[in-house]
């Protein structure tokens, strides 16, 4: 009796979360989250890369893990992991085989679902290969290749939190052995029935990392994945794991605001110390609104008496929204300019200081430059994810330095050049040789706002090898930097009392 006492109580308390409009959605700066975004996984140049999610909250939930290949964002898996409160998932991405794509193997306890493929393959055994079909079948102009999966960047977004004492909650749940480590789920063979029922609106406590590796090289790229709160009011229900449409970042919405016309509000950091509210038409201009920057600021470091090479991850997790007719077919959309066909180019400006003040820069001036215009070659980013390299020697056309991409937009600064090899760059995502903008933010107010950029994320990375390390000592070192960024906007009307947020 107090046993189903207890569960009423749960249903009826759940039943209230679920009624409860979500706040605006923002990113999350301490890391906890609805959403979760991972811009890179690679599986190139012998590496692997390891993830982990923790549900930090006290609530079970169900997540939609998708992994997207990087030319165009072009779903390659898709599955959903079942995390009872407290719970922490994890999986190995590595290649499938020496001509093949990527696969994940996953020896954790927590439920997964599928977990075997079309061919019988586990993903708690052997493992399940990464799919062509989406690029393969449906061509966007790109390789049609299972070679195309080996790098690209992924998202886990929450479907729900699950009801305390449902038949999913007790499936998922896991029975200690009063061992460490010895927990184990007593129903995952039975998922997943009709599990969407079991679930209410998500709320936050998601968060992420993942590591870039590679064994014999003895390098190791760890980063935070960057999370989204307020992102859903509802939850997502349903069950078909192929799907997809179903829970994508497009799928954002806030439930009610006084902004009329909005699906999702998006809370956007603006001006010294000022918080834009602002209302879209459509939930993915939300998550872009969060995601814009008009500058990236990272460093590089090219010695050659260090060995050194450095690769900057800069991907754009919406691109596929505004660019590739297959899933909007009036693209391009604002922010980007042109559709994907093989390719969408995004031209961007780059300023190059090295540690002495030294710059270069891509950018021409509007009153011309003649025989001085720079040698720094322009900058494009055709892809969803794309790889800057700093080489100290090689070719435009070579894989990246350090993670040994075929994204890279290679930058070969340093060959028998005079140029400092150390300092850092500012990427201009909303240069005047190619304005960028996110229009349509409506506030409460009225008034329209553009943001200006595009919704980048990634970080920098670099590998060093010690020639002069002694005998036995480790000799390669490596690191993972976020990028940091700036942002801007403008607005119609007049200007806010108060002082004007976008200044």
């Amino acid at each position: 009796m107090y046993k189903n006492t207890s569960v009423a109580i749960a249903l009826a308390l759940s039943a209230m979360l679920a009624s409860t409009p979500a706040s605006a959605l923002s990113l999350n700066p301490r890391g906890l989250g609805q959403v979760l975004l991972f811009p890179y996984y690679t599986v190139n140049k012998n590496q692997d890369t390891l993830l982990s999610v923790i549900n930090t909250s006290e609530h079970g939930k169900v997540a939609k893990v998708r992994f997207l290949e990087g030319y165009n964002g072009r779903s390659v898996l898709e599955f959903f992991v079942f995390l009872s409160a407290h719970d922490v998932w994890t999986a190995t991405l590595g290649q499938a085989a020496a001509d093949g794509g990527a696969k994940i193997v996953t020896h954790d306890a927590s439920c997964i679902y599928p977990h075997v493929d079309e061919s019988g393959n586990d993903m708690r055994v052997q493992g399940i290969a990464f799919r062509p079909f989406a690029y393969a079948s449906i061509s966007d102009g790109g390789p049609t290749s299972i070679a195309r999966t080996r790098e690209g960047h992924f998202e886990i977004v929450a479907d729900g939190d699950i009801i305390p004492g449902s038949p999913t909650d007790l499936r998922v749940s896991h029975v200690q052995n009063g061992t460490p480590g010895g927990g184990r789920p007593s129903g995952c063979d039975a998922l997943p029935g009709n599990f969407g029922n079991d679930l209410v609106t998500p709320t936050s406590g998601l968060a992420g990392s993942a590591t870039i590796i590679n064994v014999g090289e003895g390098t190791f790229f760890a980063y935070n994945a960057q999370a989204i709160s307020g992102f859903t009011s509802v939850p997502f229900t349903s069950t078909s794991a192929g799907s997809q449409s179903a829970d994508t970042l497009a799928q954002a919405n806030t439930g009610d605001s006084n902004i009329a016309g909005a699906a999702a509000v998006a809370s956007v950091p603006a001006g010294a110390d000022a918080t834009l509210e602002l209302g879209y038409t459509r939930g993915v201009d939300a998550v872009s609104a969060v995601l814009m920057a008009d500058s990236l600021y990272n460093e590089y470091l090219v010695a050659d008496g260090l060995g050194a090479n450095t690769d900057w991850i800069v991907t754009f997790p919406t691109k596929k929204f505004y660019a590739d007719p297959f899933v909007v077919p009036q693209a391009p959309l604002a922010p980007f300019v042109e559709r994907f066909n093989a390719h969408s180019n995004v031209l961007v400006v780059g300023d190059l200081y090295d540690q002495e003040e030294f710059h270069l820069t891509t950018g021409i001036p509007p009153e011309g430059c003649g025989f001085l215009c720079p040698s720094f070659v322009a900058l494009q980013f055709p892809y969803e994810v794309n790889v800057l390299s700093f080489l100290r020697r090689g070719n435009a056309g070579d894989p990246s330095g350090v993670v040994g991409s075929q994204l890279a937009t290679n930058v070969v600064l340093f060959n028998n050049a005079p140029y400092g090899d150390a300092g850092w760059l500012r990427i201009n995502l909303n240069s005047s040789d190619e304005p960028h903008s996110l229009p349509g933010g409506m506030s409460a107010a009225g008034k329209r706002y553009f943001l200006h950029g595009l919704p980048a994320a990634g970080f920098m990375t670099y590998a060093v090898i010690n020639g002069n390390a002694a005998p036995g000592k480790l000799a390669n070192y490596s690191g993972a930097f976020t990028h940091r960024e700036s942002a801007s906007c403008e607005h119609d009307g007049d200007v806010s009392t108060g002082g004007d947020p976008c200044t």
